[in-house]
């Protein structure tokens, strides 16, 4: 462009530099984006330049005065991004998406745990905004001429050149890059953090138009591979439960790590699950599977046996699908359903889903009585919601299926002095010194409930399921994490620690025979190991867990983010490791057909979810019962 063209849009130029340089910073001070070559580092550096050059460039199209407003205005949104993606990075590790907007109806019941989130060192992402202000008042910058056409051609012409050039050298890094939208961190390191949130929202949209043009066709593949795959349950463990009621327990953000004899400073951190583990079928080697919809995907996971979703969460994108919940298998064998949770019945949209899963009742806060006294961060303290819970569930008919999900375990991670039983730790990661705090309270709290369901006469018939539902400490406090362990948190070591307890304890079975499991397994294999116990047959259900008891179950477990874990293999972030060493392997092909494999299963879970394909599934179920009748 030529001199005096540039001067027509140099506040727009200022403002297009400020806000590139911004979001650099960001990257490198608020996202851990890993790095391996001189090339990503360049590719992270220019790849908001091409968005930012087209957003500012709308305003070419304006009057000056009516132009610098505008691109003032731009800033502003652009800084709110980025606050966004930083506020939730810090604890989730991932960045928003569309579908996590819609839940924004859950931030008033968040508290200190939004609050807590949010740095003094912010205040520095408005510095160019003071600055644009500034600038916006001076005569330089105030004149009504337009730019020509030639000016905006030329103007876009270089925006193309600047996105390609950025384009074509992400994909030599990362070929296909753009059909893996599982790998979000992949996609801001290549593409910018503003042209993933466009990305998403083009995703956003097809994804919408799937349910629309879905027919009963798209479910006969998905079908076939699932029934392909599907292992015979252990027939030995098949109905040593049966006719029990089942009490499944989510621990909030609880990982293994806390779990089978660990210590802090010579004291057990969870002493009595680990005596409860040595009593029960103990399984060692589960990891959790959710994405962004936490709590709620584990939930979904455990009910369903599919995977959640790779961008927010299946209890508000697809509240009103058809599925094939375990409530509603067990209600044919005549069980009551209830879930118990403390919290708003509205809080990840529970009210709705838990009707289209065929639970019968859902106690929500309005069942409880909550005080201050009682209550701590999220809500109501685990040993009194416990206590208020074996009573509700005491009036259930039985047999029941009932979850219940805990609270207290949850980040912040606060708890009065009165409650703690056990020393904080001591790192420079305030989250991970609290932790310890609360996982030892819900332990105690876990021992008081087993006792009160002795009490109510619920303990011997019942069979009691504990899972964690998530992780509880991000890859953003590995350097404390390192402390603790004694070791460096390798991207290995930081997948291993996504391990997450499973101890299914059934009295007068497990206390006489108990078992250690370290099958390789994740949360999507609890409901068909749950049921095979019970000897309910759930193997026509379109399910991609397998009896974790199995004989033949393929040691594979996949994590909603692409990467897996197998007996022999670890892969995570794009590298395969050796499961024994931990080191990354020479062999690159080794992880291939499980790479593979992973994405099929990941994308054929979406496709159910997306295009509500059950509901296919369950009109030919019923015409079939029909049929036979």
């Amino acid at each position: 462009m030529r001199k005096n063209s540039i001067s027509k849009i140099s506040f727009l130029l200022i403002a297009t530099l400020l806000m590139w340089l911004k979001t650099y910073i960001v990257y490198k001070t608020s996202f851990d984006i890993k790095i391996e070559n001189w090339k990503q580092e360049f590719i992270l550096f220019i790849n908001p330049l091409s968005f930012l050059l087209f957003i500012y460039g709308i305003g070419l199209f304006m009057k000056e005065k009516n132009r610098n407003r505008f691109v003032f205005i731009t800033s502003i949104v652009l800084t709110g991004v980025l606050l966004a993606n930083m506020v939730f990075y810090r604890f989730f590790n991932d960045f928003l998406t569309i579908p996590v907007l819609f839940q924004s109806s859950n931030m008033g019941d968040l508290g200190s745990s939004v609050s807590s989130l949010f740095q003094p060192v912010d205040v520095l992402l408005f510095v160019d905004l003071v600055i644009l202000f500034w600038l916006l008042r001076k005569p330089a910058f105030r004149t009504d001429i337009r730019a020509t056409r030639k000016e905006r051609s030329a103007y876009y012409l270089l925006v193309a050149a600047v996105f390609f050039f950025n384009l074509g050298l992400a994909e030599t890094e990362r070929p296909q890059l753009l059909t893996r939208s599982f790998d979000r961190e992949m996609l801001v390191k290549n593409i910018s953090v503003y042209n993933f949130h466009v990305y998403d929202g083009v995703i956003q949209s097809k994804t919408s138009a799937q349910r629309a043009m879905a027919d009963s066709t798209n479910l006969t593949e998905i079908e076939n591979y699932v029934k392909a795959n599907k292992k015979e349950p252990n027939q030995e463990m098949k109905g040593i439960a049966e006719g029990r009621n089942v009490i499944m327990v989510s621990l909030e953000s609880t990982q293994n790590f806390v779990l089978n004899g660990a210590e802090l400073n010579g004291q057990e951190i969870s002493p009595y699950l680990n005596d409860l583990a040595d009593k029960s079928y103990n399984f060692t080697n589960v990891y959790h599977q959710t994405g962004q919809g936490k709590t709620s995907d584990a939930e979904f996971l455990t009910d369903n046996s599919l995977y959640p979703l790779g961008r927010g969460a299946v209890f508000f994108t697809n509240p009103d699908n058809k599925f094939n919940a375990t409530p509603e298998i067990l209600k044919e064998k005549g069980y009551t359903s209830a879930v118990f949770h403390a919290n708003n019945k509205s809080f990840w949209n529970r009210d709705l889903v838990y009707n289209a899963f065929g639970y019968d009742h859902f106690y929500d806060v309005d069942s409880y009585k909550v005080t201050p006294e009682t209550s701590v961060g999220w809500g109501l303290k685990d040993k009194e919601f416990f206590e208020q819970t074996a009573s509700l569930m005491k009036e259930l008919p039985q047999p029941f299926y009932s979850k219940s999900i805990t609270l207290t375990n949850h980040f912040p991670f606060e708890l009065s002095e009165d409650d703690q039983t056990i020393d904080k730790f001591d790192s420079n990661s305030k989250t991970l010194n609290n932790y310890f705090t609360t996982v030892k309270y819900q332990d105690d709290a876990v021992k008081q409930f087993i006792e009160s369901l002795k009490k109510e006469g619920l303990y011997e018939n019942s069979i009691i399921v504990f899972y964690g539902d998530h992780y509880g400490i991000s890859e953003n406090h590995n350097e404390a994490m390192a402390k603790y362990l004694g070791k460096e948190v390798t991207p290995f070591e930081s997948q291993q620690l996504q391990r997450v307890p499973f101890i299914v304890h059934i009295p007068g079975v497990t206390d006489k025979n108990p078992k250690e499991i370290d099958t390789v397994g994740g949360q999507i294999d609890i409901r068909p190991t749950v049921m095979n116990l019970l000897g309910v047959d759930s193997k026509d259900k379109v399910e991609f867990g397998n009896d974790l008891f199995s004989k033949d179950r393929l040691p594979f477990t996949v994590m909603r983010d692409g990467s897996f874990v197998t007996d022999k293999y670890v892969y995570t972030g794009n590298v395969c490791y050796d499961k024994s060493t931990g080191q990354p392997i020479e062999d690159k092909t080794a992880c291939e057909p499980y790479i593979a494999k992973a994405k099929k299963e990941l994308d054929y879970s979406d496709k159910i979810i997306y295009s509500d394909l059950l509901r296919f599934y369950n009109k030919e179920d019923q015409n079939e019962k029909q049929e036979n009748k």
